[in-house]
Parts: structure tokens; C-alpha cells; sequence
């Protein structure tokens, strides 16, 4: 039998092409598995088992029953309706001038908070804290190094990096601190109800409008969905009077 026939089923060769185009209505959760090797010898037994199942339901003339005929009446709909629906799709267009004028004309949806990115380190001790604070001060650490040392929040392992955060997304001792304080510079300790941090502010930016580049292909998609809606409305406007009578 040829490598790329995984079985012949009543005289009939299922192969890898005919798994594969099968394969491809999967989600992309059960496209995963198939890099497991059991798992995708799992799905291969499973698609020959639809080609079993089919001789067996022929034999027993289910093909000639009224269930049959309704079922494929309702697929045929069904399959023919989605085509046409692509078809009609295909002529919504959103062009860039589209895009850019939509941008112009809101650009309050598109304004963008100050922000700033920080590590902290977070002790319960006040003493202890300022101990740690010396000794970053004075060279003996790192303060990225005295963060996986002694910080209790979780971020401590990754040298106390919180990432990018917003006005709001802190509480407001340590949000006041951050967006006043000196880049680079270590502040604290300051102390918030989880105890008491030292800050050190890697960079902040300014509230102000994203740009054209950064949101144009979400307004595509939106513009986009709004098109293939209206020319879907006004297709089955025109089939209601064509049809419809």
C-alpha cells in the first residue's frame, strides 16, 4: 500500500490529502494536539471510521430512508447559503481613506492614559526596607538583585518588574508616587496597606492620542464589519423582492 494511503475502504484509498483537508476544520486547540503522534493516530482511526460507517449505512440503504433525504436537503441549503453569503461578503471594501477619516473624526475613542513602567521591591519592615534601600544605594546591589532577594510580591522574581500600568491600576500612594517621581531615581520607602516599597521608575509617557499606525487595523476590522453588514442587509433586501412574491 502506498505510504500515503493511511487505508481502502470498500476498494476506495483514503489518504493523507483527504485527512489533511479534514484536518483543516479543526479548531486551532485540536490542530495542536496533532503534534502528538498518538493523538493524531487517534483522528486518523476516527476519519476512517466515518468512511465504515458510511459502507455500513449504505448497505442498510439509510441513504434511501426520508431522514436521509431531508438531512442532505438542509445540508445542500445550508452549504449553497454560506457560499453565496461569501460571495456578497467580497464586496464590502474598506479602503485607507476610509480608515483615516474614521481616525480624524473620533479621535477622543482613541486617547491613550499616561502611563508608566516600574520595578518595586516590597518589605513588611520599615527598617529592614531602608537597609535594603542603603545597600542598593551604596553599590553593594542591584536593585533588580535586592528585588528577587527580598521583595514578597511575586514580581520580585523577575527583578520587581511590574510592566506598563495606567493611572488607576495602583493603589494611590503608590500610584502618586510613581507618576511624580524621578526616572531611574529610587524613591520610598513608601507605604501603601501591603506594606512598604521602594520604586524605581523605568519610564513614563504621557496621556495623549494613539497613533494612526497603532489603531488602523482595529478600525479596519470595525469599519469591515459594519460594510459586510450593510451590503448583507441590502442582498437580502433585493432577494425579499426577487424572490419573495
Amino acid at each position: 500500500m502506498d505510504n500515503n494511503v493511511i487505508a481502502v475502504v470498500a476498494g476506495k484509498e483514503i489518504t493523507e490529502e483527504d485527512f489533511n483537508i479534514f484536518a483543516n476544520g479543526f479548531t486551532p486547540e485540536q490542530k495542536a494536539y496533532l503534534q502528538n503522534p498518538e493523538t493524531l493516530k487517534y483522528f486518523k482511526d476516527q476519519f476512517v471510521a466515518l468512511y465504515l460507517f458510511e459502507e455500513m449505512a449504505k448497505e442498510e440503504k439509510l441513504n434511501e430512508t426520508e431522514e436521509y433525504k431531508v438531512s442532505m436537503k438542509n445540508a445542500e441549503r445550508d452549504i449553497l447559503s454560506q457560499l453565496a453569503m461569501r460571495e456578497v461578503l467580497k464586496k464590502a471594501e474598506v479602503t485607507d481613506d476610509e480608515v483615516k477619516k474614521y481616525y480624524e473624526d473620533n479621535k477622543a475613542q482613541f486617547k491613550k492614559p499616561e502611563t508608566a513602567s516600574a520595578k518595586h521591591i516590597l518589605m513588611d519592615s520599615e527598617d529592614e526596607i531602608n537597609n535594603v534601600k542603603n545597600d542598593i544605594e551604596n553599590g553593594n546591589i542591584s536593585f533588580e538583585d535586592a528585588a528577587k532577594k527580598h521583595s514578597t510580591c511575586p514580581s520580585g522574581q523577575k527583578g520587581g518588574d511590574l510592566g506598563e500600568f495606567g493611572r488607576g491600576q495602583m493603589v494611590k500612594e503608590f500610584e502618586d508616587a510613581t507618576f511624580s517621581a524621578e526616572i531611574g531615581k529610587i524613591v520610598g520607602p513608601v507605604k501603601t496597606q501591603f506594606g512598604y516599597h521602594l520604586i524605581k521608575v523605568e519610564k513614563r509617557s504621557d496621556a495623549g492620542a494613539a497613533s494612526l499606525d497603532e489603531v488602523k487595523e482595529s478600525i479596519r476590522q470595525m469599519l469591515m464589519q459594519q460594510k459586510q453588514q450593510e451590503v448583507y442587509n441590502a442582498k437580502v433586501e433585493e432577494l425579499k423582492a426577487k424572490y419573495c412574491k
